[in-house]
């Protein structure tokens, strides 16, 4: 397979030092990607570019674990390469989908650091993406509610997803905007959950629209309690004009009626 990777014959590709194969640069990376091994036993991810019979460079990752003698000393590396060539021109679609995304979308790691955010996010929060990206979440909110969104990173972590969170980032102008947050997973080329990505929306209008309802509430309740002190008083005033009929019925019977004029 490496042979048919990098387009070389197995004779010209074993007993020869992969330095031939990458740049000065990414020789000194490997180099210590294998202290890694030494040390760790096992390294992840690794970014090698080597150039096939070709010429043309192969974007891969290295994952390597350490090949040990008999007594358990390290002796080498056992390397899987993984061609990145598909995975970055996915990786490059996505990042074209969450550039042009109109709802502000970012990506973060398990930490709650910004990885990547589009032009939605730096509109919606009044930041340049100097000020953003590289920045942990917990700049622009309050340490409340960094712990719920720790929380929701670790839904992501177990169950791919979670869905509306509720966060108020502060503005650049220190307005606090009432959001919800739809995340999911973030992947490696290997399955594992390396971050997520972010969906917010703002919520302010809706927000808007909830306290003009509480407000016509309040005034619908203060309209039905004056219409109730009004029945009451009217009610009232009929109870009095009925007892007062009652009363000239019983001076009419009793006193024969009522006389006019003199005697």
């Amino acid at each position: 397979a490496v042979s048919q990777l990098l387009g070389f014959r197995q004779d010209e590709l074993l007993e020869q030092s992969l330095s031939r194969f990458i740049s000065p640069e990414e020789t000194r990376e490997f180099t210590a990607a294998l202290r890694e091994v030494v040390e760790r036993g096992v390294t992840r991810n690794a970014r090698l570019n080597p150039r096939s019979a070709s010429g043309e460079g192969i974007p891969t990752t290295l994952n390597a674990s350490a090949l040990r003698d008999p007594d358990g000393k390290v002796i080498g590396a056992i390397g899987i390469l993984r061609h990145m060539r598909e995975l970055d021109k996915a990786r490059a679609y996505a990042e074209s989908l969450i550039k042009n995304a109109p709802d502000p979308v970012f990506v973060s790691d398990l930490e709650g650091k910004i990885l990547q955010a589009n032009d939605a996010v730096f509109a919606l929060l009044g930041f340049r993406p100097d000020e953003l990206i590289e920045q942990s979440l917990s700049r622009i909110i309050s340490p409340e509610e960094t712990r719920a969104f720790l929380a929701a990173l670790r839904e992501v972590v177990e169950r791919g997803v979670t869905r509306n969170a509720r966060l108020n980032p502060r503005s650049a102008s220190g307005e606090v905007i009432p959001t919800t947050l739809n995340a999911s997973a973030l992947r490696d080329p290997d399955g594992k959950v390396i971050g997520a990505i972010g969906i917010l929306r703002d919520m302010r209008e809706y927000a808007q629209v909830v306290r003009d309802l509480e407000k016509s509430k309040t005034e619908l309740q203060e309209k039905i309690l004056d219409l109730e002190k009004f029945e009451e008083v009217v009610v009232g005033r009929e109870l009095k004009m009925i007892a007062l009929e009652k009363e000239l019925e019983n001076l009419q019977k009793h006193g024969g009626g009522l006389r006019l004029g003199r005697a």
